[in-house]
């Protein structure tokens, strides 16, 4: 296992870039550092008893603002831990163009064990106390959902804001991955799994790289193993299962399941809602431990669960060509070190799992805008597009079935504009972070050149300001 912190393995990995990037130690030193750390304990009435909550909040840098960055609830959750997702999204957010600081937060609880009602108030109190700390608001910090946290909750602390902040114009911009029915967007919920996808996909379309991993291009017939099934994992694995590649492994907390000759998503996931589990999934071999899935024969592995699941230990069984990192620090540094020995291309978090945070940022700008993607130009394309199709007919005499005609007049919905714009920042970036690689003999993986391209976008924008000429 890793013998460093989440939070030092970050550290470790932006210092090999920061030694090519060339900027001063100062600078480099200010990028690197948590600017705010609020760790906050308060109580909370549970059954007749005060119980008291342990939490944090996390900005960890305000050369934009406001900060981003979901919240957690796990009894796991610690304070390194918090700091290591607040840095990893400052860089996310620099490398997709997201004018956002990095932010974490974390509740340290367990939410099977409360129940809803509950668990509403201790994140209301949550949200009370990061109002009181000036932590929480559409120009200040902006949360969104994470491990253990999803819509629910952030209804619940947009409520709380509103409540707190009563005539604020563009205060349901203080959170996002909202119901779609609180000011929420269509297409968050599988933004993270759907910027998974693309970015996997833009990767394969690089003829030379896959000749050196011993792989076709494109996605058709890749074999792919996905540790998690929760919100990004399952969209990641069926947005790949749809786009021609074979599921071939599923992990889950409970165990894991492997068929070589493919496992259908939907199936399994209906399957674990029936059962309880994804063990005894017709025709699957069962795997004892989750992380037993991470060693299978596959093209593409996909952590989609917890960090630190790849490490010095088991890093040197890993199969895959291809890793991409949809979860947060799912690999060491040290296993980094391995894999890269190894041949193995990682596609590292940074990047890989920023769809969320784009599509969170698409959102917000909805929230300020008050207005609907798709609301202004939707009718007007469509009736462009009817015209066209007429003028098409008209001169070659064909006419159309009513089919061909509704898809090419189609205007654009919200959810079509979402999943474009998410598309265009994945590809954009991902070309950005390859031509690093590619082009810097110093930058010797993505991970490396991920983290060059946000360590040099962060550095200008303190340049801008005149702080680090």
């Amino acid at each position: 296992m890793s013998n460093l912190s989440f939070f030092e393995s970050v550290e470790k990995n932006f210092e090999k870039a920061a030694a090519i990037t060339g900027h001063p130690r100062g600078l480099l030193d200010q990028i690197r550092v948590c600017n705010s750390v609020y760790h906050m304990k308060f109580p909370v009435k549970i059954k007749g008893e005060f119980k008291v909550i342990e939490a944090w909040r996390v900005q960890h840098s305000h050369h934009r603002t406001p900060t981003k960055g979901g919240i957690r609830y796990d009894s796991m959750v610690n304070e390194d831990e918090v700091m290591a997702l607040a840095s990893l999204m400052t860089y996310k957010c620099a490398i997709v163009d997201v004018p956002f600081g990095g932010a974490k937060g974390g509740i340290k609880l367990n939410p099977k064990e409360f129940t809803a009602e509950e668990l509403e108030k201790i994140t209301r109190r949550y949200a009370a106390e990061l109002c009181k700390k000036q932590m929480l608001g559409p120009g200040l910090d902006v949360p969104a959902p994470d491990y253990g946290t999803g819509e629910r909750e952030m209804s619940w602390i947009v409520d709380t804001y509103m409540a707190l902040n009563p005539g604020s114009v563009d205060g349901y911009g203080c959170v996002t991955g909202k119901p779609v029915t609180q000011h929420g967007i269509n297409g968050r919920r599988e933004a993270t799994g759907l910027g998974v996808f693309y970015g996997i996909r833009e990767a394969c379309k690089f003829g030379d790289d896959m000749q050196a991993l011993g792989l076709t291009t494109g996605l058709e017939g890749k074999k792919v193993v996905v540790q998690g099934l929760g919100n990004v994992g399952y969209y990641s694995a069926k947005f790949f299962q749809e786009g021609g590649a074979k599921i071939v492994g599923i992990g889950e907390f409970e165990g894991a399941i492997y068929d070589a000759n493919g496992l259908d998503v939907d199936q399994v996931f209906q399957h674990r809602k029936a059962t309880g589990s994804i063990i005894n999934y017709p025709n699957a071999i069962n795997l004892n431990k989750t992380s037993d899935v991470l060693e299978q024969e596959c093209d593409i592995l996909i952590p989609a669960a917890l960090e630190n699941v790849i490490h010095s230990d088991n890093a040197s069984r890993i199969k895959a060509k291809i890793i991409g990192e949809a979860a947060n620090g799912p690999v060491t540094a040290e296993a980094d070190d391995i894999l890269n020995e190894m041949g193995v291309m990682i596609i590292p978090d940074m990047y890989l799992n920023a769809g969320g945070v784009t599509v969170s940022y698409f959102e917000w700008l909805k929230n300020l805008s008050h207005v609907r993607f798709g609301r202004l130009q939707k009718r007007f394309e469509q009736a462009s597009n009817t015209k066209i199709v007429e003028t098409i007919e008209k001169l070659t005499g064909k006419q159309l079935t009513d089919s061909e005609v509704d898809a090419l007049v189609k205007g654009p919905d919200e959810i079509d504009l979402v999943r474009s714009g998410l598309e265009e920042t994945m590809i954009n970036s991902y070309h950005s972070i390859h031509h690093e690689w590619k082009t810097n003999p110093r930058s010797n993986s993505l991970r490396s050149a991920a983290f060059v391209v946000a360590i040099n976008k962060i550095a200008s924008d303190y340049e801008a300001l005149g702080i680090f000429p």
